[in-house]
Formats: C-alpha cells, structure tokens, sequence
C-alpha cells in the first residue's frame, strides 16, 4: 500500500489527482462544520446525548459528524446512496431502465440523471421531515414557516453539494467519489471513539489491567479488519471450459477459464437493509416526538441496538436475532436479483463453453444456483460475525462507539478498491512512457 501511494506520487498526473481528491475532502469537513441557518445546536446535542445508540449513531458515523453537528450537510451522502441503491434495483425489475444500462455510455449517462433527480427528491423528504419533525422540539429557535423552508432548502443544497464533489472526485480526482466521501466521513469519527474507548478502559485503571484492556481492543479490530479482508476478496471460482471449434482451416478455442463468485456478493447491502428496517419505527417515533408506551415501548427497545446484548436487560436482544435473520434474508434477497445463473448458463451454451462435468443448459444453471447458495451462505455468516461483535462488545462492557462492523466494511473495500484504481492509472501510466520511448 505505502509503495502504490509512493510510486503514485512520483507521477505528476496522478498526484494532482491525489490532492485534487484531498482539497475536495478538506472541503467536505469545513461544510460540516457550518450550521443550518435558525438551528439550536445545543438542544441537537443534548437530544443526540439522550438517545441510545442504534438508528442514528450509524446515521451520524457516515454523515462525518456533520448529522449531529446539524450542519448545512446534515444529511450528506445518504439521499444518493439510497437513490443508488433503488436505482439498482428498479434496474432489473424495470425493462426500460434495463434497456438503458445495456446502451452503453448514453444509457449509462440517462441513469445517472435518473440518479440525480431521485437524490433531490430524497433529500427534500428527509430535509422535510427533520426539519418539521424535530422543528417543533425545539430544534429551531423560531419554528416558523420560513425558518422551516430554510432548514430544508439548506439541507437539501448541501445534500447536492456533496454529490457535486463526489462526481468531481471520480471526474478529475482518483475515482470513486461517492465512496471515498462516505469513507472520510467515517474515519473522521474513529478518533472520537477511540478516545472514549481510551477514556473507559485504559485511563485511570492500574496499569496491568490497561495494557490488557488495550490489548483487548486492538485485537478485536485487527481480527474484524482480516475479517472483513476475506470477505472482501474471497472468491470461489467454478472452472470454464471452451469446445474447439474449426474457423477456416485453423483450429481454435479449447482455453479455459472460470467463473468467479465473490464470497460476500452482496456486499455492505444486507446491513443496510437490515438496520434500516429496524430502525425506520425509531426514527419516525423520534420524529413524532413520543416514545410510546406499554407493548410499543418495549418494542422500540428491542429494536434499539443501543439495548442489544446487554446482561441485565436479556429480552432485549430478541432484537438481535431478528436483525441476524434480516442479514441472511437481504443477502439471499439481493443476490438472486443481481445474479441470474439461468442468463450465465445461456451465455455459457451460445458461447460454447461449459462447466466440467456439467451438462450445459439447465444442469448448468442448477449447479450454478446450487453453489451460490453455498457462498451466499457463508458470506452471510461472514456479515454477521463482523457486524454483531461490536454490539456484543458494548452490550456487555457498555462501550459506546459509533464505530461499527459496517463501518468497517465500507472502510475496507473502498480502500482496497481505490489502491487497485491507483495501481491500474500507474500501469497505464508506464505503458505510456514505454511507448513513447
């Protein structure tokens, strides 16, 4: 990694591109630091301060601070991230929009506007809602028609913004713009949480028991990052082979291949799915400004991760299977409408390759379904061990983090996706040289 970054620096177009990217990060954290206008920060803080956890400390990790900071950014990346995800979605159950992302760049260009216009509207919803929602609560000073309209518009203005800068950093930067802004906002938060990890468990306690406190955490982390290292580049690969065939009076094909699946094909999505459900009645609860009473309370508790794995509240952690099942499900879920092993068998057929002691066709398309149940499974459990071990850490200790295993995750395959962007300019980079040469 050091020796790609050093190698990247050394090459004028590529470092430009590098502190291009940086001045656009910089950007981002001075605008999360600048408040809606008519905003009462310090009722914000203690609101924030009075909530346990769950729906709104992964809100505020990858909004970057800026959530509760209840900046012009407020709601940063989250209204395109979301766009993106139904975009993907209605990508495969839309025929139009299918015929679209197979046109090439001009359907590529359509569904970005597409993108665009659905991002604005998200945030004009989630602006609305905050604004109005937690208006009346006292989070603006003067709740008033025009100080509401300026909230969301504010909200909103700095929601396009940053998307701005996200296709900026992919334009003219070193790519994945929307990615690397959701990265630097969450490890802008990590020093927060390891200082009150710090404060915890290593200050003032005697010194054997801080060393192995410490010892304790960094262990834990290093074994979620290796863990989340091969769910992220795990691949179980089915060999391919070609049937030769005669063109002319040559004979050609016979070559071999493979058919990678990624052991978590999903990716960070199921989490997301999964804690967005849980986590949709406690927002609106917020919203509304009750917290119910009698069967609903304790509903809203168990679905509250802040309330997970704790010893002497055992009940509520029913909340925590339910949310381990919601994982499996998505993964299934999001994985049968982004891979058709049925279209790869045909492929396959008409391309007059088949798998080794698979009939083409159909036996085809049923092995291929057969293993991928296999792998969606274990990048299932995967998920699972990386996202629930943070919260059984702070249910039993009571460590309070907003960092957690989705966190990383993101953390992870982004860097590993940038560095292998900045490997492949510097190769094209050296191709160059040498032919000009």
């Amino acid at each position: 990694m050091l020796t790609t970054l050093r190698n990247a620096f050394k090459i004028k177009d590529v470092r430009d591109k590098i502190l291009f990217t940086l001045l656009m990060l910089v950007v981002i954290r001075i605008g999360s630091q600048i408040p809606v206008p008519g905003v009462d920060r310090n009722y914000f803080s203690s609101w924030f301060e009075a909530q346990t956890g769950g729906a709104f400390s992964f809100f505020d990790a990858i909004t970057g601070g800026s959530f509760l900071n209840m900046s012009i950014l407020a709601l940063n990346i989250n209204p395109y991230i979301t766009s993106s995800i139904i975009m993907q979605l209605l990508t495969i159950a839309i025929p139009k929009l299918e015929e679209m992302q197979r046109d090439g760049e001009d359907g590529r260009k359509k569904i970005v506007a597409i993108t665009r216009y659905v991002t604005v509207a998200l945030a004009f919803i989630q602006a609305a809602a905050m604004a109005i929602g937690f208006g009346r609560q006292g989070l603006l000073v003067n709740y008033n028609a025009f100080n509401v309209i300026t909230a969301i518009f504010a909200m909103v203005a700095g929601s396009a913004f940053i998307m701005w800068i996200g296709e900026r950093i992919t334009e003219k930067g070193i790519g994945n713009g929307i990615s690397i802004v959701l990265i630097i906002n969450i490890i802008s938060r990590i020093p927060n949480d390891l200082s009150g990890l710090f404060d915890q468990f290593v200050k003032g306690k005697p010194i054997a028991t801080s060393i192995l406190n410490a010892v304790i955490i960094l262990a834990i982390i290093l074994a979620l990052i290796i863990m989340v290292i091969i769910l992220n580049d795990g691949v179980r690969k089915i060999p391919v082979q070609y049937a030769k065939k005669v063109q002319g009076r040559s004979l050609v094909g016979g070559q071999s291949s493979n058919i990678p699946l990624k052991i978590n094909t999903s990716g960070v999505i199921p989490i997301i799915f999964a804690q967005s459900i849980l986590q949709f009645p406690i927002i609106i609860a917020s919203f509304v400004g009750t917290k119910g009473t009698g069967v609903w309370a304790e509903i809203l508790k168990g679905l509250n991760s802040g309330n997970w794995c704790d010893p002497e509240q055992p009940i509520y952690s029913i909340g925590l299977l339910v949310y381990i099942l919601l994982i499996v499900f998505f993964a299934y879920f999001y994985t049968s409408i982004t891979f058709n092993p049925l279209m790869i068998a045909d492929n396959l057929k008409k391309q007059g390759g088949f798998i080794p002691g698979i009939r083409p066709g159909r036996p085809t398309s049923d092995y291929l379904s057969k293993v991928l149940n296999y792998v969606v499974f274990i990048g299932a459990i995967g998920l699972i061990i990386v996202s629930v071990i943070p919260y059984i850490f702070s249910g039993v200790f009571g460590a309070s983090v907003s960092f957690t295993g989705t966190s990383l995750i993101i953390i992870v395959s982004v860097i590993l996706e940038t560095l292998k962007q900045i490997e492949s300019q510097l190769i094209v980079r050296n191709y160059r040289g040498f032919l000009e040469n």
